[in-house]
């Protein structure tokens, strides 16, 4: 079973369970992540607030990976009368356009405020807050990283999304970092597997060094890190799911850590606390996690320096 099927089955067995809580009074969830591996980060939150799956809440899960179906997946938990939507940047904006009653609490990689998902990040209002892990303002450090591999390197490639919402704000960032160290950029839009291809000839033929990878692209992580490997192209991520599935490097705020404490969150508005008075938490962990067997794949001798810095080197 493909992951993708092995989602939509989870999700939709997951509803049997919403069903009877919805009988019998417990609240239930409705939960958007962008990947599997935050759901286990999410119960850990809400535990911790002291709310256990399937004894006080029961969630509703759907995967938001595919931002496509997004939509309609928010307004098929809405039918289900769920007591709360939790989810990534995608889901948690057509969530806010979908309801103005039913709390939200979101993960982003984004400024909240700029995206249109708060007022104020102290004090939000309305029926949104959340947790920001502001991926894309770590572009200095991030082009620093592959600058420390690639020392040569005088053109970097950036492959966004142009359809996710933080990729414009994520662009502007990168070009001010790499301008501030004298770094060229080629800046490569793809939102298909076919244009994915392309852009990696497109790189290879403008001499880029190395590659940023920013948000919105987890669904293709599979063929870019395939991509990346047949053409010898040292990349960064923005999330550690790349890098778990081969990908070189990441480095960016915990994102698992984030929906903790989006589960802690939660917890708190199913305990009666308004999500407009709660402020939207910054992160306080960051991961830089290199793949040694990919750097070796690659020809690349990491620094021991950033060997040591690494919060996880995998083997």
């Amino acid at each position: 079973m493909n992951r993708r099927a092995f989602i939509s089955l989870f999700g939709a067995a997951a509803w049997p369970l919403a069903a009877r809580a919805q009988q019998s009074a417990m609240p239930v969830v409705g939960f958007l992540p962008s990947s599997l591996d935050f759901m286990t980060a999410f119960r850990q939150g809400l535990k911790e607030a002291g709310f256990v799956e399937g004894q006080h809440v029961a969630i509703g899960y759907r995967s938001a990976e595919d931002q496509s179906r997004v939509p309609l997946l928010v307004a098929d938990l809405l039918r289900r009368q769920v007591a709360l939507i939790v989810g990534n940047t995608p889901a948690a904006l057509a969530a806010k356009a979908a309801t103005t009653t039913v709390p939200i609490v979101f993960a982003t990689g984004g400024d909240p405020v700029r995206d249109g998902l708060v007022a104020n990040r102290n004090r939000p209002g309305g029926n949104v807050t959340g947790v920001s892990f502001i991926s894309h303002e770590l572009a200095a450090k991030q082009l620093g990283l592959l600058r420390e591999l690639r020392p040569g390197a005088a053109r970097i490639a950036v492959l966004v999304d142009p359809k996710f919402p933080t990729t414009e704000r994520f662009v502007s960032e990168v070009r001010t970092a790499a301008s501030a160290v004298g770094l060229q950029l080629i800046v490569l839009e793809v939102s298909s597997d076919r244009e994915i291809e392309t852009a990696f000839v497109t790189l290879v033929q403008r001499g880029a060094g190395a590659l940023h990878v920013g948000g919105g692209m987890l669904s293709q992580r599979e063929r870019i890190i395939a991509l990346a490997a047949r053409h010898r192209i040292p990349a960064i991520y923005v999330l550690r799911d790349f890098v778990e599935a081969g990908g070189l490097m990441s480095y960016a705020s915990s994102i698992p850590d984030t929906y903790r404490q989006a589960g802690i969150y939660a917890a708190r508005i199913l305990k009666g606390e308004k999500p407009g008075d709660l402020p939207v938490l910054l992160p306080t962990k960051f991961e830089l996690v290199i793949n040694a067997q990919t750097a070796r794949m690659l020809g690349l001798n990491v620094p021991d320096k950033l060997l040591v810095a690494a919060d996880e080197v995998i083997e």
